[in-house]
């Protein structure tokens, strides 16, 4: 809209897909296996065993799913959740996590993950978009902290300075938070927007984005006492730097 200011977050994959074997369903993966994305189409097949293929060298730590047709969630998995398998949250609602085993039937491996037989994640010739990411030291972080409930909240250590995080508690009906480093971009205007919700951002003092982690300022969301999870781009990546 013309006069309005807006945000945009890009995560760099592999440049065209290509046909991925690995699993019982043929997919078609662009993955970054340095940065530890990948993004992978596949059709589903309703078979709650059936495998795919994600492209990439280790665990995903995070796949978020969704179904080309049809009204469904997008399905968050997580090995920070209760448990990768049984348990899942939705990026477009402010749900808690919940106890679904038809998205996810196993855990994740190195090559291949398990969708379930659900409509949302592996119904019959329904085609799917999923975005697989696992931690690299010095770049990204995906993981699970306590929040203390004080304005003298958690510290979360990433090992990098953040340029990018998104939270979510996992135990409430709480929204999925995101700060970067681009709006206002210092301590302690970290200005927050919600993934789930349209809202404007909301300026609030809510983290401070420090050089290994990020230090939560607020006594509620993100800092409720309860389990969050999380997931933080670096703002100079150490691992993969072109320092000389």
């Amino acid at each position: 809209k013309d006069g309005e200011t807006y945000v945009a977050w890009n995560w760099k994959a592999g440049g065209t897909a290509s046909s991925n074997g690995d699993g019982d369903i043929t997919s078609s993966v662009s993955a970054n296996t340095t940065a530890g994305f990948s993004i992978v189409s596949y059709t589903g097949d309703a078979d709650n065993t059936s495998t795919v293929g994600h492209g990439l060298t280790q665990t995903p730590n995070l796949i978020i799913m969704k179904a080309l047709s049809g009204s469904h969630n997008w399905i968050v998995g997580s090995d920070s959740l209760t448990s990768a398998t049984a348990y899942n949250l939705f990026l477009n609602t402010n749900a808690a996590e919940a106890n679904n085993v038809s998205y996810f039937t196993t855990a994740p491996s190195a090559s291949v993950w398990t969708p379930g037989d659900g409509g949302a994640s592996n119904g019959s010739g329904t085609d799917y978009i999923a975005y697989c990411f696992h931690s690299v030291e010095g770049y990204s972080k995906v993981g699970s902290y306590e929040g203390n409930g004080d304005a003298d909240g958690a510290f979360v250590y990433t090992g990098f300075r953040p340029a990018f995080i998104m939270t979510k508690s996992i135990d409430s009906t709480s929204d999925w938070q995101m700060f970067d480093d681009k709006r206002e971009g210092y301590n302690v205007d970290n200005d927050v927007l919600l993934a789930n919700d349209g809202a404007a951002e909301t300026t609030t003092d809510y983290i401070d984005m420090l050089s290994n982690g990020f230090k939560n300022r607020i006594a509620t969301d993100p800092n409720v006492a309860e389990t969050y999870l999380y997931i933080a781009f670096a703002e100079s990546p150490f691992k993969t730097s072109n320092a000389r």
